[in-house]
């Protein structure tokens, strides 16, 4: 009765070991920093992740694009018409890349993305200068992204003067004998609903897929029940379309909430065909969800999966024209944005519904797609059955 009486006395005194609580608070620091050393992943997002961030905003972004491809359409070639295309290159602004025949080849470089920018020089242009004539040449932007446009085209006012310095007059003009016509296309009040809004469905897209998919596998090896999965007769493939298919239709109809409010409240229009884009959207949807499916046999839990997505997920809203130029960035980053779905689709969603192109005018960026997630998918396959050594 004693032993009892002493047991359930709640005043019994406890002797309490000196420095206890800091013992067992060191004790645990110490546990989370060998479990930290264990935790590559882990260990190695804090390192890269804020040196991802200070390198690719120091030396990958620019507000102010330089060298920005550009087409000529030249039906004469004088030295007057040179003097102009060399005074558009020494903005630094332009960069002619392409020289086209006729205007369908014009719009259709202007309408694929190929070029950001298209000049065209009529057929005897020198001439009605000389004459006095007071001729116009055109300037065509692609405005779809309207930082990038707005630089190059508010260089123009200084192009006049310095190709006139050196074909015409010594000196100032008495007035100027042409003038330049600036069309900004497919976006000419500069909205930046229009450019930011096809983005953002990437974007969203993007991050969701991605994360989706990279819990798949680990969720499985966490509950235990990827063990009875591989007991199946069922091959790795089979496993990767049964885990991939379901997620395909979330990302079509977050995809469609996402076009349809920014179609309804922002005002963004569809030029082009819904099927075309249905369809691309489908196959970016697809792309997203291999690499998101790859990460998922790489690592080894839930928590790894989500560092690892975040990790890609960072340079593609960066590196992909989504938030800054494509253009203005150095031909290395440019480089990697192009190993990157979300780069693709933006193209291919402005394009679809601002520009109005077809699936001609996309051929390379849906190329790019269809290789990037088989790519995904082959390594994916590959790696799925060491999921469990």
């Amino acid at each position: 009765m004693s032993v009892i009486a002493e047991q359930s006395n709640p005043e019994r005194d406890v002797s309490e070991p000196r420095f206890g609580f800091w013992l067992r608070s060191y004790a645990m620091v110490v546990k989370e920093f060998i479990q930290l050393r264990r935790d590559r992943v882990s260990f190695a997002m804090i390192v890269m992740i804020p040196v991802m961030q200070l390198l690719l905003f120091g030396y990958a972004i620019n507000t102010t694009p330089r060298n920005m491809p550009a087409a000529v359409l030249l039906q004469e070639d004088s030295d007057l018409a040179r003097s102009i295309l060399k005074a558009l290159e020494n903005t630094t602004y332009f960069h002619f890349t392409r020289e086209v025949h006729d205007v369908a080849e014009f719009d259709n470089l202007l309408k694929s993305g190929k070029v950001l920018f298209g000049v065209e020089i009529p057929r005897g242009f020198e001439r009605a200068v000389r004459r006095g004539d007071h001729p116009s040449l055109l300037v065509a932007a692609d405005a779809t992204d309207p930082i990038a446009a707005s630089s190059a085209l508010g260089s123009l006012s200084v192009v006049v003067q310095t190709a006139l310095e050196h074909d015409l007059y010594a000196g100032d003009p008495p007035s100027l004998p042409f003038e330049i016509r600036a069309h900004a296309r497919y976006n000419p009040a500069a909205s930046s609903r229009l450019n930011i809004v096809p983005g953002l469905v990437g974007t969203i897209l993007t991050m969701t897929m991605l994360i989706f998919t990279a819990l798949s596998v680990t969720r499985e090896i966490e509950r235990g029940t990827m063990e009875n999965l591989l007991s199946m007769p069922i091959k790795p493939v089979e496993v990767m379309f049964g885990k991939i298919v379901p997620y395909v239709l979330v990302g079509f109809i977050q995809a469609f909430l996402i076009i349809g409010i920014g179609v309804s409240l922002f005002g963004v229009p569809i030029l082009g065909n819904v099927l075309t884009l249905a369809l691309l959207s489908t196959l970016f949807i697809t792309t997203n969800l291999s690499i998101g499916y790859t990460f998922s046999t790489i690592v080894q839990n839930q928590l790894q999966a989500m560092q690892l997505s975040m990790m890609f997920f960072l340079p593609s809203i960066l590196l992909s024209g989504f938030m800054f130029p494509f253009a203005g960035m150095p031909v290395w980053a440019q480089y990697l944005g192009e190993g990157l779905p979300l780069t693709h689709y933006i193209r291919i969603v402005r394009a679809i519904m601002l520009k109005g192109a077809t699936l001609q005018n996309l051929q390379y960026d849906t190329i790019a797609l269809i290789a990037l997630m088989l790519l995904a998918m082959t390594i994916a396959v590959t790696r799925f059955r060491r999921t469990l050594d």
